[in-house]
């Protein structure tokens, strides 16, 4: 079992073997739920993305937005395996 210090602050830092058998990365959220007991579940957060943020991270990238007939013709193409 790991022993970690609580600080004046009232903060833990976890060591690494630990956020790595958590699956946890830098700037990755953890959770925690309270059991009873005194005891505490400590699990990764699930990230939760929405189309927005997705479009919103991408959009300076695009130099023009496709039109639906172009949307349109690159599905079509696609269904018909054509390159």
């Amino acid at each position: 079992m790991t022993s970690l210090a609580v600080t004046m602050k009232g903060q833990v830092t976890l060591k690494r073997d630990l956020l790595q058998h958590l699956g946890i990365k830098p700037g990755e959220r953890i959770e925690f739920d309270k059991l009873p007991g005194g005891e505490l579940r400590i699990k990764a957060a699930k990230p939760v993305g929405t189309i927005d943020s997705f479009i919103g991270r991408h959009a300076s990238k695009v130099k023009k937005p496709m039109t639906i007939e172009e949307m349109n013709e690159i599905a079509a193409s696609g269904w018909a395996s054509e390159e």
